[in-house]
């Protein structure tokens, strides 16, 4: 009899223990629906609109604020070990100079790389210098100073 009741006891402080170690998430940030994300018509949209539409966000573009960024992560807790982050996402609005929606991007955090989710972006300008054409562009920019320590 005592044996039995023993073995209730260990069954009840295993079962309590295996409880205590069930995994925790929890959200952090904000990132707008992807319902809410479609009502911004790229190259129509402004900031003024942008706020009413989907709020917001958590960080913005820090020279010029030419863009608004924002974040979300869920990070799993679990006993005593340190907290990882599972699952990441960040949408980027950029805007022109006159305040209208030029780009909405969608990017995740995949085996801790970023991965681009969703793009929409305007048609690029004519203004606009190419990889060569900004190599070329810099080659007699550099002195011998910048290549000695």
């Amino acid at each position: 009899m005592k044996a039995i009741r023993t073995a209730w006891i260990v069954a009840f402080v295993a079962v309590l223990g295996l409880a205590s170690c069930a995994p925790v998430y929890r959200n952090h940030g904000f990132i707008p629906a992807s319902e809410d994300l479609s009502q911004l018509v790229v190259g129509q949209t402004t900031v003024d609109e942008l706020q009413g539409l989907i709020g917001r966000p958590s960080a913005q573009g820090l020279l010029t604020g030419s863009g608004w960024y924002y974040v979300g992560s869920r990070w799993r807790h679990y006993g005593a070990l340190e907290p990882r982050e599972i699952s990441r996402e960040v949408v980027a609005v950029s805007f022109a100079p006159s305040g209208v929606v030029t780009n909405v991007e969608r990017f995740g955090l995949e085996r801790g790389r970023v991965v681009v989710l969703s793009r929409r972006v305007t048609e690029g300008s004519v203004t606009e210098i190419s990889l060569i054409g900004q190599l070329l562009g810099n080659l007699g920019n550099f002195q011998a100073g910048d290549f000695i320590d």
